[in-house]
């Protein structure tokens, strides 16, 4: 078995999170057709079908941890969406 790519693990962990593929784009800065493409290949990788098979089987083989630490969304803002900032730093400085 092939191991799964730091991106592949990531769209797993996301999805294992409840988030759709539309979200975890969003939380990445691709496209929702690429987080598919993603779960897709690292569920072929662990030679199962479907979302929720990959998943499970990634926890299995220990690719996901069970006890998982908070991955944060990248440092670099999503072209497609505004920048989120707390309503103190969008204030003027005086």
């Amino acid at each position: 078995m092939k191991p799964l790519t730091a991106r592949e693990l990531e769209c797993l962990h996301w999805a294992a999170m409840g988030k759709t593929s539309w979200e975890i784009g969003m939380i990445l800065g691709v496209t929702e057709r690429t987080v598919n493409f993603h779960i897709q290949i690292a569920s072929h990788k662990l030679q199962v079908r479907g979302r929720q098979a990959a998943i499970t089987a990634a926890y299995r083989t220990g690719q996901l941890p069970a006890r998982q630490q908070p991955i944060t969304a990248p440092s670099r803002p999503n072209r497609e969406t505004p920048e989120r900032r707390s309503p103190e730093s969008r204030r003027p400085v005086p």
